[in-house]
């Protein structure tokens, strides 16, 4: 698999110079645009336990839609990742404060803590309808390049485990983190669908 390594390396470059010459102006407008087409998604509006990411600065910025998801009462899950393994859970967030509470990670993004066992895991429970799912890059097909570490298709293969079944996908993308083709190969899972602007 090294050649399928070594384009994933030079691709992972490549989008992160793209995506680091946006301003912050062109990232928030960007990350509105893409919430309120989420936001009009039949899969979104008809999903009740929705899984989402806690956004990094190069990433679709999500507090709006984790706002939307409590103003209409759906169960909001967010990843813990485990940085010695490629482990991630999606445990529960009660409420916006909650969100503010969190411990800050060396990533600089929140999350529950390691020693944090109240919160309900969404696969120990009722499943989910829908995954939120970040990446570097994305292409049309469904193929998405991640950090590397693995975290979500880990935990998508643990989903098809579940009564429920895989939750639909949805990668939420700034247009710069698109590409032609991306190489994948046997682990990576395939998304659903990318949201980007422009997208309809």
């Amino acid at each position: 698999m090294a050649p399928v390594r070594a384009a994933k390396q030079a691709l992972r470059r490549a989008i992160k110079v793209r995506v680091a010459a946006l301003s912050a102006e062109e990232k928030r407008r960007q990350s509105l645009l893409v919430a309120q087409e989420l936001f009009r998604h039949p899969k979104y509006v008809s999903s009740q336990r929705v899984a989402v990411f806690l956004s990094m600065n190069d990433e679709v910025c999500t507090q709006e839609i984790i706002k939307d998801m409590f103003k209409w009462g759906k169960s909001c899950f967010i990843p813990r990742y485990e940085r010695s393994s490629s482990n991630m859970d999606m445990l529960k967030l009660n409420s916006l404060q909650d969100m503010e509470s969190l411990p800050l990670t060396s990533w600089n993004i929140r999350q529950p803590a390691e020693d944090d066992n109240s919160r309900e895991e969404a696969l120990t429970s009722g499943g989910l309808d829908l995954i939120l799912m970040p990446g570097l890059g994305f292409d049309r097909f469904g193929k998405r390049i991640g950090r590397g570490k693995g975290f979500y298709d880990t935990y998508l293969e643990r989903c098809s485990k579940h009564p429920k079944g895989k939750p639909y996908t949805i990668a939420l993308a700034f247009k710069e983190q698109l590409c032609q083709e991306i190489p994948v190969d046997a682990n990576d899972v395939l998304i659903d669908e990318v949201l980007y602007e422009s997208h309809q």
